[in-house]
């Protein structure tokens, strides 16, 4: 056998003469919150669109951009799951109402003191 050649397959066991090296791929990238990619929050102010991965297909309203602390976001969800008569959850600076109510939430938004605008396709 030729130095140059690689060995595809042998019925021999142990090692051969160069082992093959495992091949290292590159890190993925993880995806930062979607709060946190705007670049200046005040110029972009409440955002709301609709996101469906992994979720199995079902799709959530993203409400991102609001200037409440914990206790007001946790009001702010109690009433909006109530009008809306879906469910609903707080993940880290973003609210998330199950289904695509985009359209639904803007003026109730508007009401709570909110001018929020949607995002997305």
């Amino acid at each position: 056998m030729n130095d140059d050649s690689r060995l595809v397959y042998s019925t021999e066991q142990g090692m051969m003469d160069k082992p093959m090296q495992k091949q290292r791929r590159p890190a993925k990238k993880q995806r930062n919150n979607v709060a946190s990619a705007i670049r200046n929050p005040n110029k972009a102010g409440v955002r709301v669109h609709r996101e469906s991965k992994g979720r199995g297909g079902k799709c959530v309203s993203i409400i991102t951009g609001l200037t409440l602390d914990a206790e007001g976001l946790k009001v702010l969800l109690k009433k909006l799951k109530s009008q809306l008569g879906t469910g609903g959850a707080i993940k880290g600076d973003c609210i998330e109402i199950q289904g695509d109510k985009r359209e639904a939430l803007l003026p109730l938004l508007e009401r709570e003191g909110h001018a929020a605008k949607v995002s997305g396709g």
